[in-house]
């Protein structure tokens, strides 16, 4: 008996025991289950200009926390070591989400403000998140996504009640680039679209040479952004060789506050990363 996983757009049909295109996401018993509930792979106490967010509580630190697995699959990836593994191809440790929450609050006295879900792609382990999620505001504390938005529009919403901000990648304006990294833009700009009506929402685009860094293209997604409200932070953020994409130069500093200063014609807070 086979299941569909109905967590995003790819729909991935699981036989008992396949791993869906996430490698983090299974079907047990006739269910689909997270892999990866509860098993991190990264934990720090980070200040929250890493995410990066610039208008949400700056100054502050924040637990992030990351686990494996990811739903897209963009060469350029900057944590390719965890988010293109599977269950058995790197070391976890695992943590409960009580455990999670207690850690939080005891990190309170050293400026800790919540819990950021990050470095891979947290969305993946779903279920983790929302129960973490749901200890952590009974704490007092807050819930901080860095995510790439690729989540169907039942689970988003579900969750976003539990969320004060997230950090999404908007990874280019064009169906045909985000076909390329095994996504889908409408997905994404629904997902920004509804996390603005709930919650504060930052969003990242990684300019790449050749590939997302065009000046009509860019002013296209700044004026959606502003559309939605201008009042909405957009980080451009520099390219640097990685993963699987080494065939291409660093993006120019000069490029990026170029399309900076074009995408401060419609939004109020653009800011630049990496350079």
């Amino acid at each position: 008996m086979s299941v569909t996983c109905e967590l995003c757009f790819h729909h991935c049909r699981l036989e008992e025991g396949q791993t869906g295109f996430c490698k983090a996401r299974t079907c047990r018993n006739g269910a689909v289950v997270p892999l990866n509930y509860g098993k991190l792979t990264s934990l720090a106490l980070d200040p929250i200009e890493k995410k990066p967010l610039r208008r949400f509580h700056p100054g502050s630190l924040i637990l992030s926390v990351g686990s494996f697995g990811c739903n897209l699959r963009c060469p350029f990836c900057q944590n390719h070591e965890i988010s293109m593994a599977g269950e058995t191809e790197i070391q976890t440790v695992e943590v409960s989400p009580a455990q999670l929450a207690s850690k939080a609050a005891e990190l309170r006295a050293r400026g800790n403000i919540g819990v950021a879900y990050t470095y891979n792609e947290p969305l993946v382990s779903y279920e983790y998140v929302r129960d973490c999620a749901g200890l952590v505001r009974e704490q007092g504390m807050v819930n901080v996504l860095v995510t790439n938005g690729t989540i169907e529009e039942g689970p988003w919403r579900a969750l976003l009640p539990l969320i004060d901000a997230a950090n999404i990648d908007l990874k280019g304006f064009t169906p045909e680039w985000y076909r390329r990294l095994g996504g889908d833009l409408e997905t994404v700009k629904r997902s920004i679209a509804l996390a603005a009506e709930q919650c504060h929402v930052e969003v990242t685009t990684l300019l790449i040479p050749g590939e997302n860094d065009g000046a009509e293209e860019i002013r296209e997604l700044a004026q959606w952004l502003a559309a939605i409200s201008p009042e909405i932070p957009l980080h451009l953020s520099r390219f640097f060789p990685r993963y699987q994409m080494t065939d291409r130069p660093p993006t120019s500093v000069e490029q990026v506050y170029r399309l900076a200063e074009a995408s401060q014609e419609y939004l109020s807070y653009v800011y630049t990363g990496n350079c």
